[in-house]
């Protein structure tokens, strides 16, 4: 016991000093257990077979599907409509929407997605970003607790109780106490909060897609040469493959895109081909998305009979057509020591090396209209192609510069396709096999994923990339730090000290200290590492008072969420820090107000709710 108590207060230290990052401090604790003959070796790495870091690692996934596809950017577009130039207005929504999509997205993922919107919005209402983004912050925050699967602690404690031989919480159990909580982060950020909020001045202006759209446009002269063409029934090119035309050699003419206007998505008939290839097949009524002079493009209609169709405002028409979740757009400047300076190129196949298409060029600020040119340094493109070929230009950088961030304007796009709609039906059935308890949570929440994955709404990269894999292992190597308190005994003397000194009081005193002692773990350590750590001891502090646990699991899944006192608590506090300009003392001045609130309607609520 002396020797477990050790190796956890070191683990604890070393989780406040933060010199490294959490997952190795997990993974020399974890070894630590085995190599002092605590832990045997099935103990030891049973942590990463737990049903719940696979049941997080697959949240991720689903996370970051729902990303990718454009609903999180959608329902951030749709909280500023909402705003109506409300500042206040505008703090409510975010905030309380920043709640909800923690309840079904990671905190992590809803903070990134409403961040860069919140901050926009901030700015063209004459406000400021560090006025707005600790409250999204700490919605974010206690939005998780509103579902089973809204945050790991969440998740943490539940299993904790089943592998205790208790009965689990439902899937919106936890939304009993949650959504007074979040309601209670309204009224506070409104009538308190929003006055102790600094006035950080930054300079994070973040890219608007439109805007940038827009300034493109102008610059490059896209609109001079941009049309849409029909197939129509009389058309020669009707079941032909574009390769047999050659329109960039004979006409001059680049097809950029098509359209399919009955596309069958269960026979890999997709409704758009964002790049058609030599082998793609033109059918009936495809529309062409084409780039050419005016005298090209005449000349095709002419020859292969299409129909020109109206264009909308060519802002739009881009914005629309040519950029979506999984294709954008970015402007790429060629360096002065670049090997591609001097060489003659054509205009058309400039980057088809890179699997991306040259919309434009320019130089010295002026577009280049050459079919044929010599590269210069300097020299500025407009390219259109996937968003992860894009970013791969970046291996490039002593040739090519990308300006701005393709990663972090893919995640803006708000136009709905297919796709979004499979993962939202991935999202909705996960939840439904969780509320009838059709199979277990893990089970459900790799269905989900498995589905988001096959349907491809989110790149197996980007997937994997989109798991933190640090708390994943962070929190597989934990797991065995809690069956390491329980068989030394450490867990049940903890939980005896506070029977003896609290639960010999009353239920409520024990229920305060829980709170108390976890929320203060979860200002400088993981809130998946600090729920590893208390369930336990939790549950058999309750056993031993014959209590039910569910009121005491429920509160160590709220005070694991409520870091509001630092930067360092969790991942979101941490991603706004910068953002918002924040110091420490600005944590501390809004969360202690807040976090006693929470303590206050913990003891309040939770006894009526899950009685002892």
């Amino acid at each position: 016991m002396t020797l477990m108590l050790i190796i956890l207060s070191i683990t604890i230290i070393l989780f406040i000093w933060g010199k490294f990052t959490p997952d190795m401090i997990a993974l020399m604790s974890m070894l630590s257990l085995f190599l002092f003959g605590i832990l045997d070796l099935n103990e030891t790495f049973s942590g990463f077979s737990n049903p719940t870091v696979i049941m997080i690692a697959a949240l991720f996934i689903i996370g970051e599907g729902l990303s990718q596809t454009g609903w999180t950017a959608l329902a951030g577009e749709k909280f500023m409509k909402l705003a109506r130039k409300s500042t206040t207005r505008l703090l409510l929504i975010t905030t309380f929407g920043s709640g909800l999509l923690s309840g079904v997205v990671s905190n992590t993922g809803t903070v990134a997605t409403l961040m860069p919107v919140t901050i926009a919005s901030a700015w063209s209402m004459g406000t400021l970003p560090s006025k707005l983004l600790m409250p999204v912050a700490f919605g974010s925050n206690t939005g998780g607790l509103l579902t089973l699967t809204g945050t790991p602690p969440n998740i943490i404690v539940n299993n904790t109780m089943i592998e205790s031989g208790l009965e689990g919480f439902s899937f919106f159990e936890f939304g009993l106490i949650g959504l007074p909580l979040l309601l209670l982060t309204l009224v506070y950020f409104k009538y308190v909060g929003y006055s102790l909020l600094p006035n950080n001045k930054t300079n994070n202006k973040p890219v608007d897609i439109s805007t940038t759209v827009h300034k493109w446009i102008e610059a490059y002269k896209v609109d001079n040469d941009y049309y849409r063409l029909r197939v129509r029934s009389v058309s020669p090119l009707l079941n032909t493959k574009l390769g047999d035309w050659n329109f960039e050699k004979n006409y001059n003419v680049s097809i950029l895109r098509i359209k399919r206007r009955h596309p069958n998505v269960l026979k890999g008939n997709d409704p758009y081909i964002e790049f058609p290839k030599n082998s793609t097949e033109f059918l009936y009524h495809d529309i062409l998305t084409v780039k050419g002079d005016t005298e090209a493009i005449n000349a095709i209609m002419i020859k292969f009979r299409l129909g020109l169709l109206p264009l909308e405002p060519i802002a739009d028409e881009l914005r629309n057509n040519l950029v979506n979740q999984e294709v954008g757009m970015a402007e790429v400047l060629v360096t002065p020591k670049s090997v591609l300076v001097g060489r003659n190129i054509k205009l058309g196949n400039f980057f088809e090396r890179f699997g991306v298409q040259l919309m434009a060029a320019s130089r010295n600020n002026k577009p280049l209209t050459e079919r044929d040119i010599e590269v210069k340094a300097g020299d500025a493109y407009l390219i259109r192609g996937i968003w992860a070929d894009i970013e791969k230009l970046n291996q490039h950088h002593d040739n090519l510069v990308i300006c701005g961030s393709p990663e972090g304007m893919s995640r803006t796009m708000t136009n709905l396709t297919y796709k979004s709609y499979i993962a939202l039906f991935a999202l909705v059935l996960m939840i439904t096999l969780l509320v009838l308890n059709i199979v277990p949570g893990a089970v459900a929440a790799l269905i989900a994923a498995g589905i988001i994955l096959i349907a491809q709404c989110v790149p197996l990269t980007k997937a994997y990339k989109g798991i933190s894999w640090i708390s994943v292992i962070m929190i597989a190597a934990m797991i065995p730090m809690g069956i390491a308190l329980q068989k030394t005994g450490t867990a049940t003397m903890i939980a005896n000290g506070l029977v003896h000194s609290l639960g010999a009081l009353h239920p409520v005193v024990l229920l305060g200290g829980v709170f108390l002692l976890t929320t203060t773990f979860s200002q400088v350590i993981n809130n998946s590492a600090t729920a590893v750590l208390m369930a336990p001891i939790v549950i058999i502090s309750a056993n031993t008072l014959n209590m039910s646990a569910a009121p005491f699991m429920i509160a160590v899944a709220i005070s694991a969420s409520t870091a509001f006192l630092t930067p360092v608590g969790t991942t979101t506090n941490a991603m706004i820090m910068t953002a918002g300009g924040y110091k420490f003392n600005d944590y501390m001045k809004v969360g202690v107000p807040l976090l006693l609130l929470f303590l206050i309607t913990t003891l309040l609520l939770v006894p009526l709710i899950w009685p002892f």
